[in-house]
């Protein structure tokens, strides 16, 4: 992406571990900016690139998502009338706060006043970072918020130990899918699948029950790497394995599992698609 800046043009390559499309008008920004201002700026799709300080532009990605969602009224109509507007704004908030970006040197490193060590954040949600690199503030916050879930883990029942979600990569925030799997009855022992197995949590469930071989299937090698980080964090890598495959491995299993995207909407980022599942398409594949 490219930008003006003291009166020449500036270059940079812009990051999205979302695929988001790089902002066309930046202007530069810094602590002098208002959260009303920002505002206004971002309903304009002007991306403010932040040259202050770091903690001062996380207030001001805080004031402007308190913006956003000030004025609210309650949505009239049909069930469907109102996931879809509940949606809309949604999508609005994203791409609001989405164009408050800040700047990455090698390292990476953020340039900025008072800005934390995000190096080990960074790396899990964007890659090696060997160039300069713009980002938006907002995803970054998002990858800092996942790295602490990963190092610190989700515990699980069912498993008496905990699950290391890796970014991008849907974790149990629930367990009533994984309680069930941990207690119902099961036809057989000697082989199962578990179709997108995102963190593997299901995967390490059956072979913690005694499943002798279980393949945990993937289309995302983030959730892959993830799953299989896991099973060797909870041993139980010698019965479970972790393919990068849509849906099914070759072969057939007597025990398949499976918690799938159960809104049949459109996924908006690489999480969505743990959830979202338009026109329950995959759904439909896995029935059929």
């Amino acid at each position: 992406m490219t930008w003006v800046e003291a009166g020449g043009s500036r270059t940079a390559r812009w990051r999205s571990a979302n695929g988001r499309p790089a902002p066309t008008r930046v202007e530069v920004v810094d602590d002098s900016l208002t959260a009303d201002d920002a505002n206004r700026m971002a309903s304009q799709g002007i991306a403010m690139l932040w040259h202050g300080d770091f903690h001062n532009g996380r207030q001001i990605l805080n004031a402007m998502d308190r913006r956003v969602g000030t004025g609210k009224k309650e949505i009239a109509g049909t069930p469907a009338d109102k996931f879809y507007r509940h949606r809309q704004s949604r999508s609005h908030r994203a791409r609001i706060l989405g164009l408050l970006l800040i700047p990455l040197d090698p390292g990476p490193v953020v340039p900025l006043r008072r800005a934390p060590d995000i190096r080990e954040a960074a790396a899990e949600a964007y890659g090696e970072i060997g160039e300069s690199s713009v980002v938006s503030l907002h995803e970054l916050v998002g990858a800092i918020g996942a790295h602490e879930w990963r190092r610190n883990g989700v515990y699980v029942d069912a498993l008496q130990g905990r699950i290391h979600p890796h970014y991008g990569t849907f974790f149990p925030t629930r367990s009533e899918y994984v309680d069930l799997v941990a207690a119902a009855a099961l036809p057989s022992d000697t082989l199962a699948f578990d179709v997108g197995t995102g963190t593997g949590v299901l995967a390490a469930v059956l072979a913690r029950r005694g499943v002798h071989r279980v393949v945990a299937t993937d289309n995302e090698p983030r959730a892959i790497a993830c799953a299989g980080e896991n099973f060797r964090n909870l041993g139980v890598q010698d019965r479970a394995e972790a393919v990068l495959t849509d849906m099914f491995p070759p072969g057939r299993a007597p025990l398949v599992v499976c918690n799938p995207p159960w809104i049949p909407a459109t996924p908006h980022s690489s999480l969505d698609n743990a959830v979202y599942d338009p026109g329950s398409r995959m759904l439909f594949r896995f029935l059929n």
